[in-house]
């Protein structure tokens, strides 16, 4: 009698209230750590897909191009920056040259345009390559200058060619050469 009171029992825990069968079974141990496991692979797949595009973001060397609007140079200059690897934000401005005074950059510096990347100030047109380098350094210098506006040099690609010195230079206005490009 002991064993028809037990399958009496199973029985009624098959059934639901209004008395038909329930078809839901109980996960076992091993599919539960199956199924755990599942979402902690999804889980870190996604966390190292944010990590890589984030990543990805931090590669690229933010640029603030101060400029005047209508000058063509300057966005060109712009171009080949962002054709080497740097996101470049331009922010016009009426007169660039108020914009020279507040960062302090020499008269016998200055070009058309002005910017700043990673706490320096790069002046003129400078190529991508050259700023690149100075980065690695991490100079104590204030920044970069290509003096005036010297065909060939980025931005200034027309004629007639000429080469050409980037100057890296400290706060004082003291400089040195850092490169010399031959055009």
């Amino acid at each position: 009698m002991s064993d028809q009171s037990n399958a009496g029992n199973d029985q009624a825990s098959s059934e639901s209230a209004d008395g038909r069968a329930n078809s839901r079974k109980s996960l076992s141990r091993r599919q539960w750590i199956g199924i755990a496991g599942g979402g902690v692979a999804v889980i870190a797949s996604i966390v190292a897909f944010r990590r890589f595009g984030h990543g990805a973001a931090v590669d690229v060397t933010a640029v603030t191009l101060y400029a005047e609007k209508d000058c063509a140079c300057c966005h060109k200059w712009a171009a080949h920056l962002e054709a080497n690897g740097f996101a470049v934000t331009t922010v016009t401005v009426a007169d660039v040259g108020l914009k020279k005074d507040t960062l302090r950059i020499p008269a016998d510096l200055r070009s058309c345009h002005t910017a700043e990347v990673a706490g320096y100030i790069i002046e003129g047109h400078v190529p991508a390559g050259d700023i690149k380098r100075f980065l690695a350094e991490r100079s104590a210098e204030r920044g970069l200058a290509v003096p005036g506006m010297p065909g060939g040099s980025p931005g200034m690609e027309s004629d007639p060619k000429v080469p050409y010195e980037v100057l890296a230079f400290d706060a004082s206005g003291t400089t040195r050469v850092f490169a010399r490009q031959s055009v």
